[in-house]
């Protein structure tokens, strides 16, 4: 319930005595979900359209299912060079027998989309691009569900983002619940999202360039580096989660990601909160005609597609040189 991740087994959600059975696995993963969820509809009343909340929440389960969609694809497709060799059946290393690939696939999306960590199976044992996905549910902020208390704010910085570029492309005031959106908040907003991607791809540059990071990595190649990028992506975004491949229990690992995590919180909250003064100061204006309308199917999409123009110009370059160049030696018969 408080996405914070981990347990009392170092085997984590994967231990048959935290998490035996297959109901017990549906109880977590729903418990992992369903404050960040409900916060929506609390989201919806506090500022009297329940509909805003709805809205939100359609982009988020849209981004999920999406997530879903991806990982389940390709774990169930397995490994091409295991199918050569007779082997055949989806990637079931580090999964659970009694989990299976379905189970596996969805709790790896929904601890990602959440701030949890909490693991069933090895993410590191995925297949290329099966670990992209949870790389990435963390890399957008984990707006997708957010964690308890502060994973709300996370989807709002894209709104207002959203609602400023709607507003551009239209010619309509952008306006969002009665407050004027201007430069200031903009600034602050993209401020906020730019701050988690200087940190995840900063700290993983230094890491791959220095000797004490590069002792780190269990795995040659592309997937080294995904381990890499994993552990600073899980760190700023605290989240727990880890492609375990990579030594971090070291001195150099320790400290870089402890530094990580500290950024990675405060530096988000800080002008989430000038964001909130801004709007807290500025006088409500009524819905006109000429504002732009954020609770229908239009408005949705576009906060979707937002969401992955950001998170695919940022994080793109790292994403190709890790997953989806392993992926692309996989098909050609090489592993690392």
């Amino acid at each position: 319930l408080g996405t914070n991740g981990g347990g009392f087994f170092n085997a984590n959600s994967a231990h048959p005595f935290e998490n035996p059975t297959a109901l017990t696995n549906l109880i977590q993963m729903l418990s992992i979900f369903v404050i960040g969820f409900g916060l929506t509809w609390t989201f919806g009343k506090a500022v009297g359209n329940t509909r805003q909340g709805w809205a939100i929440l359609s982009a988020m389960v849209i981004l999920f299912l999406a997530g879903v969609t991806v990982t389940y694809w390709q774990e169930a497709a397995g490994n091409p060079i295991m199918h050569q060799i007779g082997v055949a059946g989806g990637n079931m290393e580090g999964k659970e027998v009694r989990f299976g690939i379905v189970a596996s696939a969805l709790f790896a999306a929904v601890t990602t989309a959440a701030s949890c960590g909490a693991v069933n199976a090895m993410h590191d044992s995925f297949t290329a691009l099966g670990g992209m996905i949870p790389m990435i549910n963390m890399q957008l902020g984990e707006i997708i569900v957010g964690g308890v208390g502060a994973g709300l704010y996370g989807i709002l910085v894209f709104v207002i983002v959203t609602i400023f570029v709607a507003g551009l492309m239209v010619g309509r005031t952008p306006e969002y619940l009665g407050k004027k959106i201007e430069g200031r908040e903009v600034k602050m907003a993209m401020l906020a999202i730019l701050c988690l991607p200087l940190m995840m791809l900063g700290f993983t540059a230094l890491a791959t360039v220095v000797a004490a990071g590069l002792a780190g990595p269990a795995n040659a190649g592309p997937h080294g580096f995904s381990e890499i990028l994993y552990a600073f992506t899980s760190a700023v975004g605290n989240n727990g989660s880890a492609f375990a491949g990579l030594t971090a229990n070291a001195p150099y690992y320790n400290g870089l990601l402890g530094v990580a995590m500290w950024f990675g919180r405060f530096f988000v909250i800080v002008p989430m909160l000038a964001i909130a003064g801004s709007l807290a100061a500025k006088k409500y204006t009524p819905e006109s005609a000429g504002s732009f309308p954020t609770t229908g199917g239009l408005w949705v999409g576009l906060l979707v597609g937002i969401v992955l123009i950001l998170g695919g110009l940022t994080f793109l370059p790292s994403l190709a040189l890790g997953p989806i160049a392993d992926h692309l030696a996989m098909i050609r018969g090489q592993l690392f």
